[in-house]
């Protein structure tokens, strides 16, 4: 396994949430501990978005929610060896070759912490008992390539007839967490220069005219990946952010959603750090809006609307606090000009 993007991110949050009470990690890091099932792995939400409870059987370990929930472990210093081992033994049986990009993403990022942070291998090129053999990793890898499209991206599905932004960063990330790079990359810039729009930003899916601020984060990071990141393209991302800020503090999905949601402000700043430029959302707003998401007893909304917190977007809550603790260092360790 590698690094890359991933880690990389989680070592920046990590050093953004440093300066956070211990108290409130540990809130934080109980109610993401309170996810993990006997299995070992994680469950997403228990209450629909209506506020009804989920069938049981939907209550199941994910791949998914697993991923966010150790990524805000990692991040909050507290991913403990217990919570690890448990998590090591479901995840060798959660491994299948045929595990679509976004688990394939997710299963990749668990076993590569797990052995950073605590030793404990979930990969073996010599077919260790109990872990599972790296060819065989590598070809679900390859297998990434049927969803490849002529447009240079990937699609979600085999049925898919065009590419997804989001989709064809996830299996970028794929390629980097195994050590490789994707074929014909040159393409891959083709096809997300191609999502460009007038306002600024990028689509997810070609027809679409109206940019969304989670496709241009996704679009961004390809192209700094690449080395493709242009003066332009930062000037016209800039000012698209300025369109999608909100006017209490956090950013929306897109400039026709009317309220803030965290998802969003998370990539909106992880966008503005890519690009080396000041959030258009002044930090101390971002702070309180911030603040009306964090449940009490642990854990962050989705967004106003929400009543129930889950392990994914107290990710994003995480990451924003983080995302503001790293801009607030950056200005106290800044020289005056």
């Amino acid at each position: 396994m590698s690094a890359g993007y991933l880690i990389e991110l989680g070592h920046d949050l990590k050093r953004g949430l440093d300066r956070l009470p211990l108290e409130v990690a540990l809130r934080h890091a109980r109610f993401i501990e309170s996810r993990q099932r006997p299995d070992g792995g994680f469950g997403g939400r228990t209450l629909s978005l209506e506020g009804g409870q989920l069938p049981a059987d939907e209550d199941t370990s994910d791949l998914y929610y697993a991923a966010f929930a150790v990524r805000s472990l990692v991040a909050l210093s507290q991913f403990r060896p217990e919570v690890a081992a448990l998590l090591q033994t479901w995840l060798k049986t959660a491994w299948s070759p045929g595990l679509n990009v976004i688990d394939l993403v997710s299963w990749l990022y668990l076993a590569t912490v797990l052995e950073m942070e605590h030793g404990l291998p979930t990969t073996s090129g010599d077919s260790s008992p109990g872990t599972v053999p790296l060819d065989e990793i590598l070809a679900a890898v390859q297998q990434l390539e049927a969803l490849r499209r002529p447009d240079g991206g990937y699609a979600k599905t085999l049925a898919g007839a065009s590419s997804s932004t989001y989709h064809t960063f996830l299996a970028a990330l794929v390629y980097e967490l195994t050590g490789q790079t994707p074929p014909r990359t040159e393409d891959i810039l083709r096809f997300v220069k191609d999502r460009q729009r007038d306002d600024g930003g990028f689509v997810e899916i070609g027809p679409m005219r109206r940019s969304g601020t989670n496709p241009t984060a996704a679009a961004v990071a390809l192209l700094k990946m690449y080395g493709e990141l242009s003066p332009a393209v930062v000037s016209d991302v800039t000012g698209f952010l300025g369109d999608v800020k909100s006017g209490d503090g956090g950013y929306l999905a897109n400039s026709r959603i009317p309220f803030p949601d965290g998802l969003s402000t998370f990539t909106a700043l992880i966008t503005c750090r890519t690009l080396g430029v000041e959030s258009p959302s002044p930090y101390r707003r971002i702070g309180g809006f911030l603040k009306s998401l964090e449940v009490p007893t642990g854990g962050f909304l989705a967004a106003g609307w929400d009543r129930e917190a889950d392990v994914e977007y107290t990710f994003y809550g995480l990451g924003i606090r983080a995302l503001i603790g790293l801009e607030a260092q950056a200005q106290q360790t800044t020289p005056p000009a």
